[in-house]
């Protein structure tokens, strides 16, 4: 027998252990090479591992164990033959007709009583995210597969036959180290930082008329859509350039200054809110920008972001207005000074040219360290952002024809 010691590779130069955040698969069972077996996370971000050789996994740790970059998690018995019957974890999967199929039974089915086994009663990867998704209860679903473990089918064939969705249930569980970082870091800011928020608003037309007169052919062209988070990345890191100091950190005793924008664009993510990084986007375009974006969100939010793409910012954009935000006091992300908070756009009435008229309006928060930042520089950053963005042509394009500009990157 050749046996396989699977070890916690290391995920980043400064983190010495890991959780293990949840197994996606069961002791004994047979794995592919290059299959996701586990989730762990780390105090900066989750990381799925991958079996590095085929054959039957033995597990030597368990969902909420901590242990050291290094240590041995599984074994493999690599002289294993695969099981007749094997077929690969990606076939597991709902397909689009499963998915049209599930509302169309009314019977309804009674609560099964499940076998001793290990696997009796736990979910394969799909079928959790069936019963997830559609608020069932693992006990009202009777497991066809090996051992009795619930498979997608089996979740099929209880939502055709109408069963109960769970009412009134409640559930305890652990969080996972990512999240227990981000609570400390929190609870931090607002306890060693002299954290203060001003407000502006900003009247969106220009921005909005461009983009729509642009939108359609940037995307042909380009590939990426012109969304509004590109002109306020372009406005804030301009805005930088004149308000050094809203670009600085303590450290210690000193302020540290810096030269160039490295702008932190916050994700909503499956496994928290994560705060990518675009290097030196005060040398960005507008296309840079957008696609800069785009790549790193979906790496956060398919959990394949690596760790130097989420640290080292030194100012953050955040954008609750994509939830319905109306306005809110966005908090610092440590150790930076000060952080944007972007939020819906509200057709509101406004005195334009001394009439009333009728404009799409956005509330904006710049919440920052009263300890390195001024009231003034703090008012006049948000002033400059507002210009820039109530002036588009001449503040962004530099006076030129915005149709030129956008399509000769």
């Amino acid at each position: 027998m050749s046996v396989l010691e699977m070890k916690v590779p290391s995920p980043g130069e400064s983190i010495t252990e890991v959780e293990i955040a949840e197994w996606m698969v069961e002791d004994g069972d047979y794995v592919e090479k290059d299959q996701t077996i586990a989730e762990v996370d780390s105090d900066k971000a989750t990381l799925e591992l991958p079996a590095e050789q085929s054959g039957i996994i033995t597990l030597k740790a368990e969902v909420g164990d901590v242990v050291e970059v290094g240590h041995v998690i599984c074994l493999i018995d690599t002289s294993a033959d695969k099981p007749e019957g094997f077929q690969s974890p990606s076939n597991d999967v709902v397909s689009k007709e499963d998915k049209a199929d599930i509302s169309e039974s009314t019977e309804q089915i009674k609560p099964v009583i499940k076998s001793d086994s290990y696997a009796s009663g736990h979910p394969s990867i799909a079928a959790k995210k069936m019963i997830k998704e559609s608020e069932l209860s693992s006990e009202l679903i009777q497991g066809s597969g090996k051992d009795g473990r619930i498979t997608k089918g089996d979740v099929i064939t209880a939502l055709r036959s109408g069963v109960a969705k769970t009412d009134r249930q409640s559930e305890a569980k652990k969080m996972s180290m990512l999240r227990r970082k981000i609570a400390s870091r929190l609870v931090a800011v607002k306890n060693e930082t002299a954290m203060l928020t001003t407000f502006n608003e900003v009247d969106m037309k220009p921005i909005m008329d461009l983009r729509k007169q642009f939108k359609d052919e940037f995307k042909e062209k380009y590939g990426v859509g012109l969304g509004f988070m590109s002109f306020f990345t372009k406005a804030c890191t301009e805005s930088l350039k004149e308000f050094p100091e809203v670009n600085s950190m303590i450290d210690g005793d000193h302020m540290v200054s810096y030269n160039y924008a490295d702008i932190g664009i916050a994700v909503s993510s499956p496994k928290g809110l994560m705060v990518p990084v675009l290097r030196n986007a005060e040398k960005m375009n507008l296309l840079e920008i957008e696609s800069n974006i785009k790549e790193l969100a979906t790496k956060a939010r398919d959990g394949k972001i690596s760790l130097d793409e989420i640290t080292g910012g030194t100012f953050t954009i955040t954008n609750g207005g994509v939830f319905g935000s109306m306005l809110s006091t966005p908090i610092i992300n440590p150790p930076q000074s000060a952080i944007l908070g972007m939020h819906n756009i509200v057709e509101r009435p406004v005195v334009v040219n001394g009439k009333v008229e009728i404009r799409p309006i956005m509330y904006l928060a710049l919440s920052y360290d009263h300890r390195i930042i001024d009231g003034k520089d703090s008012v006049g950053f948000l002033i400059n952002v507002k210009e820039f963005l109530e002036n588009p042509i001449e503040k962004i394009f530099d006076s030129k024809n915005p149709k030129e500009v956008l399509f000769n990157y």
